[in-house]
């Protein structure tokens, strides 16, 4: 897709979490007594329950009411917007080692900071969670701006480490699943939904970071 590379690893730079291997195998998880959830694809506790590796669990769908057209096309979001969520995007932000500026772009796409957004597919709020994908992030209640933060969040750190800090490949597998980024040899499928996902995502990012 002609991304620079410092842009496609500038998550290595940030995301400190010991990264799993791309296209590694079963993932599974466990959440602490500290609420505190832990992913591991070479479990050593009893506690940890495999995760389903299916497109429900890895796709995390683009709303309806996602704007459409490109980031340039539209008046980007500006940082304050998302108000009642700030809160809880420094919570995750801060928890999963995530840049603030990532969850909101990626919270800007998925739903146009609409909690009640609801894709034809059932993907759910503001990160645009699948019922199946909450279940697996521990989240109870996906119309619940605070656990659909924490989650969307936690999916985003657990891909990141996948790909080692790929930002590219980190969103690709957000939109259309870990297995299609597979299928297409580790690269961005060539899906025009999720190409175009990743382009105004990484704007929006960009627009973001740098205070717009």
């Amino acid at each position: 897709m002609g991304w620079p590379s410092t842009t496609a690893r500038f998550l290595a730079l940030c995301l400190l979490a010991a990264p799993l291997a791309a296209g590694a195998g079963d993932v599974y998880s466990y959440v602490d007594q500290d609420g505190v959830i832990h992913f591991t694809n070479t479990p050593s506790d009893s506690r940890y329950r495999q995760l389903r590796r299916t497109k429900e669990v890895a796709g995390l769908y683009r709303s309806q009411a996602a704007p459409r057209g490109g980031p340039e096309s539209r008046q980007l979001p500006a940082a304050g917007r998302p108000g009642p969520y700030l809160d809880h995007i420094r919570t995750a932000s801060a928890k999963y080692k995530l840049p603030q500026a990532l969850i909101l772009a990626v919270m800007a796409v998925e739903s146009n900071f609409d909690p009640r957004a609801l894709s034809d597919k059932g993907a759910m709020g503001l990160m645009q969670l699948m019922p199946g994908t909450a279940r697996d992030l521990y989240v109870s209640d996906a119309w619940d701006p605070a656990q659909n933060i924490e989650g969307g969040s936690r999916y985003l750190r657990l891909l990141a480490n996948q790909y080692a800090g790929d930002i590219i490949r980190t969103l690709a597998a957000y939109n259309a699943g870990p297995d299609a980024v597979r299928r297409a040899g580790g690269t961005v499928p060539n899906i025009p939904e999720t190409r175009e996902y990743v382009r105004k995502v990484v704007a929006l990012y960009r627009a973001y970071k740098a205070g717009r």
